[in-house]
Order: structure tokens, then C-alpha cells, then sequence
């Protein structure tokens, strides 16, 4: 037997990290393991002292942007230095085309987080991806609830085997084939933690059905939404997890497709009659890596303050139906909102 005692921290939206916490710990538990399993966003980071030195630990994240989102990093970052076995572990955008399961992408998941617990003096024992359904309705219509079944089933199973193995006292890593495509595919996640997270921040506003119960703001894992002028304002701190979207009781949470489209197509036309405006004052701005530095504060500033002026806006009618029936998450053919099966 590899250790006796087992801790787990997770990190989850919609409910597919905290599955394969549970699934982890159902096996540690059949291998008579002391399991503790901790919420990141409510946990205390000075009980970390209290971990016991020889305990196995485990991270499970959702893939946000291929990597792990920054409230994750973070923790990991902040971890204090320590000899315990490691295993990392998480869900990503699982499909199912047919009966073929189209597997998700971890890009930087594992590479970033094992350099960051290998320099603090951790051994990393196993790496494991787990192809839930994806949750990002922003993007992509809701898988049925046949296809969400049986990704859970098929995965569920897969974790057994995993945790039966590594607490046998095996390790067990991605094969080299994902690896290969991992590193192929995570430059790409500088570029989201860098921007594409704070355009996904502002993607995201209450309709008229909203109640005011404010349950999107008392269960923001992150608290990154706040209320202005009586309605849910989302701040650039916004992991895009979606459990507010998931769980929001009236279906008022949208996302606004056509606000971002406007938006980028308007931010493109901007930033080109800026620079060729002040080229002709400087060569500073036209080095390459300053040019990408300016467009980008000057593409989230003016983001940061068209949203804001858009939330006011909301409360006339008229703009607030132009904006949700730009919107495809207010349709039926995207599909439900996701939540992940409680009874697996």
C-alpha cells in the first residue's frame, strides 16, 4: 500500500471535478484510506500545514483555456514546499460522437502545475485526464442527456481503474501520444490566461427573468460577480466556470454572443485607426511585442468599459431584448444548461 491517508483538492463549476473527487475517495475508502477532500474556493490555506507529511495528495481542476484556471494555479503556486507524492488530475471537454468518445485536450495542465510541485519538492506519481462532458455552453450547444450519461459511465469506470492502481502503489502517466499533443497545443494557453479569460468575463449578463435571488453571487466559487444597479455585474475576476449559469433557478443568466461580436469586430477597426494614427509620432509603438502589449490593455480597457456601459443600458427593454435574442444560449436547439449527474 502506497500511503494510508489521502487528501483531495478540487476545484468545481458545474460538478464534474467534484465527481471524480468523490469517485477518487469511493476508492480510497475501499482501500481502508484516511480521505479528506477540500473545495478550494472555501478552503483555509493555513490548514495546508496541517496536512500530514506522509499523506498522498491530489489536485482535480477543470481544463479551462488547456490549462488549469488561475484560481487552481494560484493554489498550487501558494502550496507550501513539501515530500509528498502528488497526483494530478482533470475533467476536460469530453464528447460523444455516436458511440465514439471525442476526448478533450489538457495542453498545459500537467506540464505547468508538475514543474511549479517538483521546484517546491513534490514527486509527482500520476497524471490523469478525465473526459467528462464538456460544461462551456458559451461555445458549443449541450451534449443530450444520453451522451452525458455515458460519459459519465465510461469515465467513472476509467477512474476506478486509475485509483485502484495508483493506490496499489503504481504510477500511471498520460501516454506519450497525449503528451506529444499536449505540448504541441500549450503555448496556446498564454494567450488565454493572458486575454481570453477576461473576454470570457464579460460575456456574461442577467435578463429580464432574473429574481433577484441572488444565487449567482453568494455561490461565485471565485467571488467574481457583484451587483450594480440592482442587477449582477461580472467582474474580470470570472473563471467562466458556469455555475452560475447552471445553477441560476429562472434561466436569466445569457450569454451575449452579439455583444462580443459587435465588440471584437468594432475593437479591430479601433486599434487599426489607432496604431496608424501614432505611428506616425513614434516607432515605439511599432515594435512588434510592444504593438500585441498595447492592442491588448487597449482591447480590455475598452472591453471592460463598453460592458459596464452595456449593464446600464440592460435596464431599458428594448436593448435588453436585443441583447438576448442575440444571444444563443437563449434558444432551445443549444440545449439545456449543464449541471453533472449527482447520483454517479
Amino acid at each position: 500500500m502506497l500511503t494510508k491517508k489521502l487528501t483531495i483538492f478540487y476545484f468545481s463549476g458545474t460538478g464534474n471535478s467534484l465527481n471524480v473527487a468523490k469517485w477518487m475517495s469511493s476508492v480510497a475508502s475501499n482501500k481502508n484510506l484516511e480521505c479528506n477532500i477540500f473545495d478550494i474556493s472555501f478552503f483555509d490555506k493555513k490548514s495546508i500545514k496541517e496536512i500530514s507529511a506522509d499523506s498522498l495528495i491530489i489536485f482535480i481542476s477543470p481544463v479551462h483555456g488547456f490549462n488549469y484556471p488561475p484560481v487552481m494555479l494560484n493554489f498550487i503556486a501558494r502550496f507550501p514546499k513539501g515530500k509528498n507524492k502528488v497526483i494530478l488530475m482533470n475533467t476536460r471537454a469530453g464528447m460523444l460522437i455516436g458511440k465514439y468518445n471525442l476526448p478533450g485536450l489538457s495542453g498545459a495542465t500537467f506540464l505547468w502545475s508538475s514543474l511549479i510541485l517538483k521546484i517546491k519538492g513534490y514527486s509527482i506519481i500520476g497524471t490523469k485526464p478525465v473526459d467528462l462532458p464538456s460544461n462551456w455552453m458559451s461555445l458549443h450547444p449541450s451534449l443530450n442527456e444520453k451522451a452525458i450519461k455515458k460519459l459519465h459511465e465510461r469515465h467513472k469506470a476509467k477512474v476506478f481503474d486509475f485509483g485502484e492502481k495508483i493506490f496499489s502503489g503504481k504510477k500511471s502517466f498520460v501516454p506519450l501520444y497525449e503528451l506529444i499533443i499536449d505540448l504541441i497545443i500549450a503555448p496556446i494557453s498564454i494567450g488565454y490566461y493572458l486575454v481570453g479569460r477576461f473576454l470570457f468575463a464579460k460575456t456574461f449578463y442577467t435578463s429580464s427573468d432574473c429574481n433577484d435571488c441572488d444565487l449567482c453571487i453568494t455561490k461565485c466559487p471565485v467571488k467574481a460577480i457583484i451587483k450594480i444597479d440592482n442587477r449582477p455585474f461580472w467582474t474580470f475576476k470570472c473563471e467562466s466556470c458556469m455555475r452560475c449559469m447552471s445553477n441560476c433557478p429562472k434561466r436569466s443568466i445569457e450569454t451575449a454572443h452579439g455583444f462580443i461580436l459587435t465588440y471584437c469586430l468594432f475593437a479591430s477597426i479601433m486599434t487599426g485607426l489607432f496604431f496608424n494614427y501614432f505611428n506616425r509620432w513614434t516607432l515605439f509603438i511599432s515594435n512588434g511585442l510592444t504593438h500585441y502589449i498595447v492592442e491588448t490593455a487597449l482591447f480590455l480597457l475598452f472591453l471592460g468599459l463598453i460592458y459596464r456601459i452595456v449593464h446600464f443600458l440592460m435596464r431599458f427593454k428594448l436593448f435588453e431584448r436585443l441583447m438576448v435574442y442575440t444571444s444563443l444560449t437563449k434558444y432551445k436547439f443549444w440545449g439545456k444548461r449543464y449541471k453533472a449527474l449527482k447520483d454517479f
